[in-house]
């Protein structure tokens, strides 16, 4: 291929031509000055150990060529490249793409052996460095996952509250509730709310569905988080809880989960962390 079909190869020798010519100019141009004129004109107040600066006017060759310069690279970069040009970013992000578009389509319909073989290879890259290889954490570094995700882990929540995440509403602070009316709401919300549908204390879900206010203030009457504005606890016990967490990142012990909604993780991928993440609370 001619090398000079390439628009970037075509401009980057423009550029060059035009420096090098620019150059050569304005070199000659002071150097015929340096060796015919005299210096001449005000100097200013200030001096070190006698020398001036005089009050000389920008020279109008070097402000050309210093504003040429800028809206040339303006034009470069905004339209001559890389919007109408090729380049290996672009190759490498079109690849990816096509790549991705090619794994959603070959994984549109997995069963659950393929969603929990995906999704811990996934964890094991992206999220055992700080959960740990189990998901326990690490000692407390990262959130536990293997108490994570049952009724148990809602009356914690309730108890010591929930930091790190960027809700509109904020984060939710610890105490709302003593622990028989957190293990109640707890009860009421896993038959009543959540998707498992199912409960360890049945005998509470009345009690919990009356103290179930404390919780709707922020979460809605039906949990689903009164449209974003806090979590919606009606997929939990689902992976699309997990997958909502993974898109709206959390603030940890040891640093900040990132957000897997950027694109380094594909649809199928998070709902496979999802149903992984889920079995390790089992």
């Amino acid at each position: 291929m001619n090398w000079l079909n390439d628009n970037v190869n075509v401009l980057a020798l423009m550029g060059a031509a035009a420096i090098l010519i620019l150059t050569i100019f304005v070199v000659g141009k002071y150097m015929r000055q340096m060796q015919n004129d005299k210096s001449s004109g005000e100097l200013t107040k200030d001096n070190w150990d006698g020398i001036g600066e005089y009050k000389n006017p920008l020279p109008i060759g070097w402000a050309l060529s210093f504003l040429g310069t800028i809206i040339w690279g303006l034009w470069y970069f905004l339209v001559g490249y890389p919007l109408n040009s090729y380049s290996q970013i672009g190759e490498y992000n079109e690849e990816v793409k096509s790549y991705n578009t090619h794994f959603e389509s070959k994984f549109s319909n997995p069963d659950k052996t393929t969603l929990m073989g995906m999704g811990e290879g996934v964890f094991l890259v992206q999220c055992a460095p700080c959960h740990g290889v189990t998901g326990d954490g690490m000692n407390g570094k990262a959130l536990n996952l293997s108490k994570w995700g049952n009724e148990d882990a809602v009356v914690a929540t309730i108890l010591n509250g929930a930091k790190g995440s960027d809700y509109p509403l904020g984060e939710m602070p610890a105490g709302l509730l003593d622990a028989e009316s957190a293990k109640a709401v707890a009860a009421f919300m896993f038959k009543e709310i959540s998707e498992v549908k199912n409960t360890k204390h049945p005998e509470l879900i009345e009690s919990g569905r009356a103290l179930w206010a404390t919780c709707a203030a922020c979460h809605g009457d039906d949990g689903k988080g009164m449209a974003g504005s806090s979590p919606d606890l009606s997929t939990y016990g689902a992976s699309k809880f997990v997958v909502n967490v993974l898109g709206m990142g959390k603030k940890g012990m040891i640093g900040n989960m990132p957000k897997f909604n950027d694109g380094r993780l594909t649809n199928v991928q998070k709902l496979a962390v999802g149903t992984y993440v889920n079995s390790l609370s089992k």
